[in-house]
């Protein structure tokens, strides 16, 4: 575990004496720090990688209580050391001027407070009332970022800005409890300090915890990755301009085709991944990226590129991006033609990646056959004519849809030469995301979104129809089945099952870019709650 500093500024006074402890939390402070020693020595020796979801959460917190030997009552306080243990290395790795403390409004003199409350929140007068003129003064001569809120936007704003890496949160068991899908959604490094009671008004905190936490500082750097940001940067590698550098300058109307149709819009997930995958296991994540990650990246897009203009072929599709898909621009002939010379411009790219060259030829060609089966399997399937059962269609997308994610994250991690152990976690992990992506653009599909289902594409929701006995049902009556809800519950359960692949990642960095990635691609909420937020009163 990492130490705090061994020189720290005075403890902050104590305010009035607690009224009543919390539920759930050891009413002697004696008690609670042995508890929690005991709680972090656990989960060191258990080697568990934040972050983790609920279950496993809960599993850890069951061997806590039987190590410790803790009352059952005491669970939900267990549960908070149980992620403070999980998450507190990544936290002291993060520098002071990259971290939040959020306080909550109820530790304010509720009766003689002349703060004022804003869209913010609690805009503090420094009277020295109560604890949080002193928390405020010392957190934020060390750098910190503090704020006394209830509303969760204005916090997740400054994470997702990039300006804040983690959070030191101080509220009630009952919120902390509320807030922890949403932090673990997000993978936020942080710690929980509970309140000693609650009420909502004149609240405490154990001060000599809290500040403890605040002072946590690590020799180990970490870094929450800017995903918004790496975005951009790589979208910007597609610009006509930037790929006269990569792949290269075009020497004839073939190629200068293939350059316009990589340069077409879309959401680079692909690249993207390569190069968040890269960043996130490097040795220094602040370093200039290497000529070899641009070169991964575009190759990567000219694999799912090629891929788009074969599938616009096959499925006669005659737009792409809002326009003229490149068979009904180009004809037939040309667009095979473009889509093989992708292909070449890939493998081409990633062969001159540098001495881990032969991993991610290796990845690519597995990915490019995989894709090719699942694309041969639902064109064979169309082709008969016969409607296709679920267990058919979740094939097909396991085999079309997840080896594009797998191949780009291999990329990345292989450029890294950080892939040993990985392997199997991003196969599952991979394999999850394709399936919930492709069940995702099916239910687009049933709210007419896209028009893939009128054309009888494989699609889950139709299976489901058939297979609850629905028969073959389209259009309106399809989206009044029923089936769309199945569907929506099996897409949840292959995102549980991406979470769950996660279990088998012990790098931190990597664990949290891949739960981020997920919550991205399916667009959930990455909010935190505070009181107000679950229904508490105002302080």
């Amino acid at each position: 575990m990492s130490e705090s500093r061994t020189s720290r500024s005075p403890v902050v006074p104590r305010r009035r004496a607690v009224r009543c402890v919390q539920d759930g939390i050891p009413p002697e402070k004696g008690e609670r720090d042995d508890l929690r020693r005991t709680v972090e020595a656990f989960v060191c020796g258990r080697r568990a990688a934040p972050p983790i979801s609920a279950a496993q959460l809960g599993e850890l917190t069951d061997g806590a209580i039987a190590e410790s030997g803790a009352a059952a009552a005491y669970r939900d306080f267990v549960t908070i050391l149980v992620h403070n243990a999980l998450w507190r290395d990544a936290v002291a790795g993060v520098p002071y001027d990259r971290r939040l403390l959020l306080l909550p409004q109820c530790l304010r003199d509720a009766d003689h407070c002349p703060g004022t409350i804003d869209a913010y929140g609690l805009l503090c007068r420094r009277c020295g009332r109560c604890v949080l003129a002193d928390l405020h003064q010392q957190a934020e001569a060390l750098g910190y970022a503090v704020m006394v809120a209830e509303g969760s936007a204005v916090v997740m704003s400054l994470i997702e800005s990039g300006r804040i890496e983690a959070v030191v949160g101080v509220s009630c068991l009952s919120v902390l409890e509320q807030v922890y899908p949403y932090m673990e959604a997000a993978a936020v490094p942080g710690l929980a300090i509970p309140l000693l009671q609650d009420g909502c008004r004149d609240t405490s905190v154990d001060t000599d915890w809290l500040m403890e936490v605040i002072h946590l500082s690590s020799e180990h750097p970490f870094t929450r990755l800017n995903l918004d940001g790496l975005r951009d940067e790589v979208a910007g590698w597609f610009m006509p301009a930037a790929l006269r550098e990569v792949p290269g300058p075009p020497d004839s109307q073939t190629e200068r085709i293939a350059h316009d149709w990589l340069a077409r819009g879309g959401k680079r997930w692909r690249p993207f991944l390569t190069v968040a995958a890269y960043r996130a296991v490097c040795d220094d994540p602040d370093a200039p990226f290497p000529a070899t990650v641009r070169r991964s990246a575009v190759a990567v897009e000219c694999f799912h590129k090629a891929s788009l203009a074969h599938d616009d072929i096959e499925d006669a599709e005659l737009q792409r991006y809002g326009r003229a898909s490149l068979h009904a621009a180009h004809g037939v002939p040309v667009a095979l033609n473009v889509g093989d010379l992708l292909l070449g411009e890939g493998y081409r790219l990633l062969a001159g990646c540098g001495p881990d060259a032969a991993t991610m030829l290796a990845a690519a060609a597995q990915g490019h056959r995989a894709l090719s089966v699942g694309q041969g399997a639902e064109l064979l399937l169309r082709d008969s004519g016969r409607p296709a059962e679920l267990a058919e269609v979740l094939a097909i997308f396991r085999r079309k849809t997840a080896p594009a994610f797998e191949v780009a994250l291999r990329v990345g991690v292989a450029l890294a030469g950080a892939g040993d152990g990985l392997d199997g976690a991003i196969s599952q992990y991979s394999e999850a995301l394709g399936v919930a992506y492709q069940i995702r653009d099916d239910l687009r599909d049933v709210d007419g979104r896209d028009g893939d289902a009128a054309r009888h594409r494989p699609s889950v929701v139709t299976a489901l129809a058939r297979q609850s006995g629905r028969g073959s049902v389209t259009g309106e009556r399809l989206a009044e089945s029923g089936a769309a809800e199945e569907a929506w519950a099996l897409m949840e359960s292959y995102k549980a099952r991406a979470v769950a692949a996660l279990s088998r990642v012990d790098h931190v960095a990597f664990k949290c870019l891949l739960r981020r990635i997920l919550g991205k691609v399916f667009c959930d909420a990455e909010v935190m709650l505070c009181c107000r937020d679950v229904g508490g009163e105002d302080g």
